[in-house]
């Protein structure tokens, strides 16, 4: 009897452990497809054309700077997460004169990430027959990235390492970051979120020429701060210990402590305002 109660518990034990897998596997896959948001959507490109839209998924080891390569036409979106491996989410949208021209032409995009040079390769683009790859990408927490893109955003969220981006025509978006950060747009808007109490690494440097910059920080968060606009008035939910203009407004250059100091915060624009705001602390 005792040797059957002890097979018994034995054989409990490990249903238990499997089931304590199954159920941490679920887990990450929830937690997967939640943070997942790029979608195939309807979009008005042209009505005389047929579309495509797919997303391919690909996991690869991590190891090194992520280079993403948004090309003439995509965006690249890249979000932080607890794994130690990435997951490539690319979007292939196409466009052509026939339903069959457009689905065998997304066949024929293949999405490269040897050496962790993100980019897509496929036939020439031409009039009526046209193709478009954006990026979400799933990095570790401690990342570096170079990220390019020409028409389309710029997005990176949850992640701490040396980054450079640059795009023309897209909004930069950059929430929870830190480490060493520097990057630009020409054509777009930059929201920048901070949290904790201070920056966690060298810098942030970010630009735009045509575009607001909206800097959302939480209360007493420590920072050298640096902005600027050209055209286009600054405004400040904090109060700044900067002298006001005659007009009593905040000048359109800062150059500030804020709290007990810290790394330099840089935020500035050429055509467009500029907002400091609260976020949430974290």
């Amino acid at each position: 009897m005792t040797q059957l109660l002890r097979y018994f518990l034995l054989v409990l034990a490990i249903v238990g452990c499997a089931l304590a897998a199954v159920a941490q596997d679920k887990s990450k896959e929830k937690f997967d497809k939640k943070a997942a948001s790029m979608q195939c959507r309807d979009s008005n490109y042209d009505d005389r054309l047929f579309s495509h839209c797919e997303i391919k998924e690909q996991p690869v080891p991590a190891g090194g700077v992520i280079t993403v390569d948004g090309r003439q036409n995509g965006g690249i979106s890249v979000k932080g997460w607890e794994r130690n491996d990435l997951l490539v989410r690319a979007k292939i949208e196409t466009r052509a004169s026939t339903q069959s021209e457009a689905d065998s032409l997304a066949q024929q995009v293949r999405i490269e990430t040897v050496g962790l040079k993100i980019h897509a390769e496929g036939p020439e683009s031409r009039d009526n027959y046209q193709w478009y790859v954006s990026y979400e990408i799933f990095v570790p927490r401690n990342s570096d990235l170079s990220l390019t893109a020409h028409n389309g955003g710029i997005s990176i969220n949850d992640v701490a390492g040396r980054m450079n981006f640059r795009t023309t025509n897209g909004g930069v978006s950059l929430r929870r970051v830190g480490g060493a950060v520097n990057g630009s747009t020409t054509n777009g808007g930059v929201t920048v979120e901070l949290a904790g109490a201070r920056w966690q690494g060298e810098m942030l440097d970010v630009t735009t020429t045509n575009g607001g910059v909206n800097l959302m920080m939480p209360d007493n968060f420590s920072a050298h701060l640096e902005t600027s606009t050209t055209n286009g008035n600054v405004s400040s939910d904090f109060p700044l210990n900067v002298q006001m203009t005659d007009r009593g407004r905040l000048p359109k250059v800062i150059n500030v402590d804020l709290g007990s100091g810290g790394p330099t915060i840089r935020a500035t624009t050429t055509n467009g305002g500029v907002r400091l705001g609260r976020a949430s602390a974290m």
